[in-house]
């Protein structure tokens, strides 16, 4: 296989330039019209009643916490495996992340584990929606609201993911999309906070806005900052939502083949369970096998990019203090977890020939 396949990367073309041209004729660059309407698409997607605009997702995180009134002495109760984000976003805020290990089918933070971990200092769980499908977001708001705590939810990954037919990030207080590059739908970078709350409406557009309820004023009755969106970002996340229904049946298809077509080898490599109860949009297509780096070298040497699950938080160098007890699931997924191409662009003979180098590898029959 000469050519190179990327394990990810986004579906850009020349409807694109349509909305990215409307915005520069308008000559408003920085957050107007077309951000309305990407918001307002964001909240019909979502069922959300208020969608705010943020320049990417982990400031989006931030501002939650802050809505929330969360900062030094609070804990926050987040799942061992996810992005540094996630974490990080609640160290920012001057609270502290606390650890909790993931489920060992679908890999989401483990609802069962959550009690243990509250203490007087806890405010809030951040449950985060990996790689495509949803938490148990009934035992975990049960939890929550058994223990007086609020709920942000992380579904940077979860554009077009539902829970027992609700969109993921509007179960809880507050919750945020993300439309990095490498994400279902793109924006470049930018976020998206998601709430039904008038009250954190106003207080995470305050944030945003240097402290203002609005532009062009300046009198600044509360503390803020520039988190703002532009048009441009917007122009592209507008294009990227008329193609999302055409993402997620492509996603769903690449998904369905991988599937059908290494069946025969799940003793050894073995398909991520989904909740029954979540409709997943399947931003990546991930297996687990205990023979994953050698598999890795073997397809990197035919050209095809994978990818390595999140880096479980309390193995991280960065935070070599702050996780005192071990993690065996976490990290057993992280050892074993490979994410196979699934780009919207990937081609059926591509995914063929992936299919087929896992199959000579594990010494399998291959299809044609």
């Amino acid at each position: 296989m000469k050519d190179f396949i990327p394990q990810i990367e986004p579906w850009i073309d020349e409807r694109e330039l349509y909305y990215l041209k409307k915005a520069i004729d308008s000559t408003y660059v920085t957050e107007h019209a077309l951000t309305k309407e990407f918001e307002d698409r964001i909240k019909n997607l979502t069922g959300a009643r208020h969608a705010i605009a943020y320049t990417n997702g982990t400031v989006a995180l931030y501002a939650c916490l802050k809505a929330l009134n969360i900062g030094p002495g609070d804990e926050v109760i987040v799942p061992n495996m996810t992005f540094v984000a996630t974490s990080n976003a609640v160290i920012m805020a001057g609270a502290n992340p606390v650890f909790c290990e993931i489920e060992p089918n679908t890999l989401c933070i483990d609802s069962l584990k959550l009690s243990n971990l509250i203490t007087h200092k806890t405010k809030a769980i951040m449950p985060v929606h990996l790689y495509g499908q949803s938490a148990d977001m009934h035992t975990i708001m049960e939890i929550a609201n058994k223990n007086n705590l609020f709920i942000i939810e992380d579904a940077a990954q979860g554009v077009g993911v539902k829970f027992d037919n609700k969109h993921v990030g509007t179960y809880g207080d507050l919750g945020i999309l993300s439309f990095y590059g490498n994400k279902t739908i793109t924006c470049g970078e930018g976020g998206v906070i998601l709430t039904n709350c008038d009250k954190l409406q106003k207080a995470c557009y305050r944030l945003k806005n240097h402290g203002r309820d609005k532009k062009g004023v300046f009198v600044h009755d509360y503390i803020g900052f520039n988190f703002c969106f532009t048009e441009m970002q917007a122009a592209l996340g507008l294009s990227q939502l008329d193609k999302l229904p055409e993402i997620i049946k492509r996603k769903k298809e690449i998904y369905d083949l991988y599937h059908e077509k290494l069946i025969g080898l799940k003793e050894i490599f073995k398909p991520i369970a989904i909740d029954k109860r979540t409709v997943p949009v399947h931003w990546f297509t991930s297996f687990l096998t205990k023979e994953k780096a050698g598999l890795q070298k073997y397809l990197r040497n035919n050209n095809v990019q994978t990818r390595d699950f999140f880096y479980p938080l309390n193995m991280q160098p960065c935070y070599k203090n702050m996780a005192t007890t071990d993690f065996p699931i976490s990290k057993k997924i992280y050892y074993e977890g490979i994410s196979l191409p699934s780009s919207y662009n990937l081609t059926k003979k591509q995914q063929t020939d992936i299919i087929n180098l896992i199959c000579e590898y594990f010494k399998h029959d291959t299809f044609n």
